[in-house]
């Protein structure tokens, strides 16, 4: 089993609830705008992090992270990327590859709304985790913590962050 904590649109803005929050996560996963190189090394020193640049991430994250990643978590199929849409309007970017060839996992973030959501015709969950940073209009700030057990997702839970 495999306990993730999943993070997204941070703009620069760590908080330090975060390390509380994760501490009894074997990874992180940020779904892009990490906002500068540091703060993904803060979580990368952390726990291992997997993560994706987004659209205001400069050269500093984008050598360091792809825009799409694709991998298996236990027996789970995963797709990260930072604007990635929602089940019945998936950005043009992903729109075509995820009907094709579908992810049981599919994750994004950008819209700074938390969304789970399942997608009944390419049986695949999508996780928005809303966003973590104070830029931005969303007025709670959220991260997601759930395990990967097999080919399950399970215990998936809800954080706000207090403060705006």
């Amino acid at each position: 089993m495999v306990k993730i904590g999943l993070i997204s649109d941070t703009h620069s803005y760590l908080d330090d609830a975060v390390f509380k929050h994760f501490e009894q996560c074997d990874e992180i996963w940020h779904a892009g705008d990490i906002g500068n190189i540091g703060l993904a090394d803060q979580l990368a020193a952390f726990r291992p992090l997997k993560a994706v640049y987004g659209n205001i991430d400069g050269v500093d994250v984008r050598i360091v992270y792809p825009e799409n990643l694709r991998f298996k978590c236990e027996d789970v199929d995963v797709w990260i990327t930072h604007i990635g849409g929602y089940p019945g309007k998936y950005s043009p970017q992903v729109r075509s590859e995820i009907y094709a060839n579908p992810p049981q996992l599919f994750i994004c973030g950008h819209s700074h709304i938390l969304k789970v959501m399942f997608d009944e015709r390419i049986k695949c969950l999508h996780l928005n985790p809303g966003a973590a940073g104070k830029q931005g209009w969303h007025k709670v700030r959220t991260l997601i913590r759930f395990n990967i057990d097999g080919a399950k997702i399970q215990d998936l839970q809800i954080i706000e962050l207090n403060g705006r």
